[in-house]
């Protein structure tokens, strides 16, 4: 589903839980999220896009 329709629809309550009760509850803070949506309909082009800015994110990270 897209990434807007689940943060609406299911008010991130997945993303909250995994925040406050595994993240947070161990130290670890700040806590960013980034979602992709319809990942099983999208093209190879796109998904390595979105491979591409999760690998940016996670040096940005180190």
């Amino acid at each position: 589903m897209p990434s807007l329709v689940c943060r609406l629809w299911f008010l991130g309550h997945g993303i909250a839980g995994m925040k406050r009760s595994i993240l947070h509850f161990v130290g670890i803070s700040p806590v960013r999220e980034t979602l992709f949506g319809m990942v099983a309909g999208a093209s190879d082009a796109t998904r390595m896009k979105w491979i591409s800015q999760m690998r940016k994110l996670g040096e940005r990270a180190l």
